[in-house]
């Protein structure tokens, strides 16, 4: 094979092919971390902009619900996808998707997210219809990658995972047509419904992470397992997510505030049972414990909300938004990020206060707004979040974009 001469122009697919190869292309983790980390960054210091008057906002979704869509299935539901289809190749020795595939898939990803800014004045809605379009196509292909490796090997423990991603894609799609429709209060259900059906992806990777991250971490000899709450969790998070769905599209009466109060039971109790005061020393631990915490305090929070006006709705879900899917999110992206390029679990110092300034910035969205004020606490926020975030790119983004320390692929 003769080599490229650079002064000759290089056709389209031989450049593809060369990019392809890059290590970024070698596992979901690679792209899907760094594109989720961007819009973590990029689209809460655009929101930031608005909040504090700086920056305008003329499309045809309301600002709001734009914000709401690109945190839960933007970013959240792009590091999903990243950690399941990094993790389902471990689980079943099946080659997960790399190369071109994975390529186009980041690629179709992000221009659902530049989509919402197209505007053809002789197309009314476009950009949602656009945007729309391009997150079914990426739903579809996550989930097609995924079941893919899972039906190969018959790894039936992990099909639950599909589910999910099926319900989050059909939550998506929904959401943007009752936008498309005008229907903003039953949108805003729909994606408050979706954050639920998050939580219940984050209590079952919890249950299986977190007792062997602290066994490992802590050089202790036996996980400490909690199979029968992880069944009730389980069973009891698909009945109040059942329940709030219905109660919110359908205006039925059926409080789903005892079933989340249960299950947010369930939560502290495991929360309890896998505490050791040894993870305080590592910060890759500790950050992961105080996530999943915040999960049953939010959860909490969220079914005291439904019975009187003490705790506010969207304060006690910023909880779980921030200090439980973000924080976990975060953690665990360092986390696989060191561990699927080869390196050791050491972070540097200000990495650890990544995650402090995500967990202080869901105490003050959540906490704060009735002691400074809601617009207030916000901009805090918005704020400590930027920074989180910008210390997680200025670590990880080398380690996501370059081959693994010890030579092997992946």
């Amino acid at each position: 094979m003769r080599p490229i001469n650079l002064t000759e122009p290089i056709p389209a697919r031989v450049a593809i092919h060369q990019v392809s190869r890059w290590p970024l292309w070698m596992l979901a983790f690679r792209p899907f971390f760094l594109g989720g980390g961007l819009l973590a960054f990029l689209s809460v210091g655009y929101w930031l902009l608005i909040l504090t008057g700086h920056a305008s906002w003329h499309l045809s979704i309301p600002a709001t619900l734009w914000h709401a869509h690109e945190m839960l299935f933007g970013f959240a539901g792009v590091v999903a996808v990243g950690f399941l289809l990094t993790a389902a190749q471990t689980w079943t020795g099946v080659a997960s998707i790399s190369g071109k595939a994975l390529m186009w898939l980041t690629f179709i990803w992000l221009a659902a997210r530049l989509a919402f800014f197209v505007i053809l004045p002789d197309i009314a809605h476009f950009n949602l219809y656009a945007a729309l379009t391009l997150q079914v196509i990426w739903w579809l292909g996550a989930i097609t990658a995924l079941a893919n490796m899972l039906l190969k090997a018959n790894s039936k423990s992990n099909y639950p995972f599909l589910a999910i991603l099926a319900v989050l894609c059909a939550l998506n799609t929904l959401y943007l047509i009752l936008v498309l429709e005008q229907k903003m209060q039953l949108a805003m259900a729909v994606v408050d419904t979706a954050v639920l059906v998050m939580t219940l992806l984050v209590g079952i990777v919890a249950g299986r992470v977190l007792p062997f991250f602290t066994a490992k971490g802590l050089g202790l000899t036996e996980q400490v397992c909690t199979p029968k709450i992880d069944k009730v969790v389980l069973y009891l998070s698909v009945l109040a997510i059942t329940l709030f769905f219905i109660s919110k599209l359908f205006l039925s009466p059926i409080s789903p505030a005892p079933v989340v109060a249960s299950v947010a039971v369930l939560h502290l109790a495991r929360s309890f049972y896998w505490w050791n005061s040894k993870v305080l020393k590592i910060p890759l631990l500790w950050s992961l414990h105080f996530s999943y915490l915040a999960l049953g305090i939010g959860l909490m929070l969220v079914a005291i909300s439904f019975i009187g006006s003490t705790v506010a709705f969207k304060d006690a879900l910023h909880l779980i938004t921030i200090g439980t899917i973000s924080m976990m999110i975060l953690a665990m992206m360092t986390r696989v990020s060191h561990g699927h390029t080869g390196r050791t679990l050491t972070i540097p110092h200000y990495m650890a206060v990544a995650f402090a300034l995500v967990l202080v910035a869901a105490i003050t969205r959540s906490l704060l707004p009735f002691i400074i004020g809601p617009h207030l606490a916000w901009q805090i926020s918005a704020l400590l979040w930027l920074v989180a975030f910008l210390l997680f790119l200025i670590h990880c983004t080398p380690i996501l974009t370059r081959r693994r320390v010890d030579g092997r692929r992946g």
